[in-house]
């Protein structure tokens, strides 16, 4: 345990750093556009309404949406994506205490500063705001808070942040982890929130003490976010997506650039859409997908083809539309296949997904995030009609635990995972070839194909995992509680 929590806390400045610069650059802009803004509203009352209204529309949009969302918009990932939904996030509590706060000003007060011949801006520097600094304060404080919290969803969209903790840490079922980054978020906040308290404090109460407490706070917080800008350019950037096996191929591909004299960075937890576009994109410049996935959610295509069939078209396809370059398969295949309990399967006389559809009314099945909205899915109902009693998305990780305490069923289990085993489920056959191939294929976008040796320092890669050592891999993760850095060196 000792050892888990040197190694969760060996990462905690740069992820710590990376949060703050998200957090303070999205809360101080933020500020920068509400207070004016609520200003605004202030003397044009009929903005009021409309102004408030839509920050309210944007705090009903999900946060992990709106995130989400930014990508395609900005044709992004990371800082920049994060920021922009960060900032419209902390909008809503600034601009409503603001126009809270002016509204409240006595207007005899108002009034006499006009008597004594004072001009509109002089009456709003030295009278309204003030008067109001107590509750604009306390809208800032309100924000500052929901924008660390929320900062830590900006794992998927690949921006490192606390939430790197959280994410891994529930997928690989790693305590410490979830601990560490849930108790740094929360420090952090209740630091920013008792640093902009201590600064109202002193101004209100003329205290040159706390001023300069509060300020020396603020800029050590500032000098914190300042680490990530003066870090330098990164060779290679290595993408994952939010599962164990993703983990480990990423950290390969990182370890054998590396070793061929490239920098490389590894970024994790992005969801599959993201990640694809982000490589379109040259954000990311090589990750691991299959060739299943390109098929089914990239081509459009829903009949079935061998492998090599479907290997050769997925790479012709890619480069021709998108000029990725396909260096060859990684030697193994993690095909989605639906699983159940063993025993369950041997009582039922189960052991096909044809058989299954028979059973399927009275059970409930689970499924990672994007299985049920794939193509996969409708196929596999559509072959087999498939019709079960409840329908759960839920993390991977969670699923398999699902399925062996029998809260689920069934569920869509990957063909390479080591709970598979470990847990004794039996993957069931599908005799109508309903799901396509899934080849674990090297993708390289068009700007790191150009780089010099680039393409040349990964194949060594092909054909170099087979099923069963993924399998072993995987299992070492998920089941042995090692971490994939780890595991992935050998």
């Amino acid at each position: 345990m000792t050892d888990q929590i040197m190694v969760q806390l060996s990462r905690l400045p740069d992820r710590l750093a990376a949060h703050v610069l998200l957090t303070v650059a999205a809360l101080g802009i933020g500020t920068a556009i509400s207070v004016p803004l609520a200003i605004l509203a202030n003397r044009l009352p009929r903005l009021r309404g409309p102004l408030l209204g839509t920050a309210g529309v944007v705090q009903t949009i999900p946060s992990l949406a709106l995130l989400a969302l930014m990508v395609p918009l900005l044709g992004q990932i990371g800082f920049l994506p994060a920021f922009i939904a960060l900032v419209l996030y902390s909008m809503l509590p600034i601009l409503r205490n603001t126009v809270t706060g002016l509204a409240q000003v006595d207007p005899g007060v108002r009034e006499a500063a006009m008597g004594v011949g004072m001009s509109s801006p002089q009456m709003l520097l030295k009278v309204e705001l003030p008067l109001a600094l107590p509750v604009i304060i306390a809208g800032i404080r309100t924000s500052a808070v929901w924008v660390v919290g929320i900062a830590t969803l900006s794992t998927p969209v690949g921006q490192a942040s606390l939430g790197d903790y959280i994410f891994q840490g529930l997928q690989l079922r790693n305590n410490t982890a979830v601990l560490i980054g849930c108790a740094a978020a929360a420090t952090l906040a209740l630091t920013l929130d008792g640093l902009i308290r201590l600064l109202e404090a002193g101004v209100q109460n003329a205290r040159r003490g706390l001023v300069s407490a509060a300020g020396a706070g603020l800029l050590l917080v500032a000098g914190i976010a300042a680490i990530p800008l003066m870090k330098s350019p990164v060779g290679a950037h290595v993408g994952a997506k939010s599962f164990t096996e993703q983990y480990i191929v990423a950290e390969i591909v990182g370890n054998q650039l590396r070793e061929q004299g490239f920098t490389a960075k590894v970024t994790r937890g992005m969801g599959s859409s993201i990640l694809f576009e982000s490589l379109v994109n040259g954000n990311i410049d090589v990750y691991v997908d299959y060739t299943g996935t390109i098929w089914a959610n990239v081509m459009k295509r829903t009949e079935i083809e061998d492998a090599d069939a479907t290997y050769e078209q997925v790479k012709d396809h890619l480069k021709a539309e998108y000029g990725i370059e396909t260096i060859g398969r990684l030697g193994f295949e993690n095909t989605y296949a639906l699983a159940m309990r063993r025993d369950d399967a041997a009582r039922l006389g189960v052991r096909t997904v044809a058989e299954l559809a028979l059973h399927a009314p009275a059970m409930s099945i689970a499924g990672d995030y994007e299985f049920f909205g794939r193509p996969e899915w409708t196929r596999l109902q559509e072959t087999y009609g498939l019709r079960f009693k409840d329908v759960r998305g839920m993390d991977s990780t969670l699923m398999y635990n699902a399925v062996r305490d029998d809260n689920v069923q069934v569920i869509s289990a990957f063909s390479t995972d080591g709970r598979i085993a470990a847990y004794d489920l039996r993957v069931l056959a599908d005799p109508q070839n309903a799901l396509p191939p899934y080849d674990a294929v090297i993708l390289v976008s068009r700007q790191a194909a150009a780089k010099p040796g680039f393409i040349e320092a990964l194949r060594p890669l092909v054909g170099s995992i087979s099923d069963e050592r993924m399998r072993e891999l995987n299992k070492a993760v998920d089941v042995d509680g090692r971490l994939p850095v780890n595991v992935a060196k050998e």
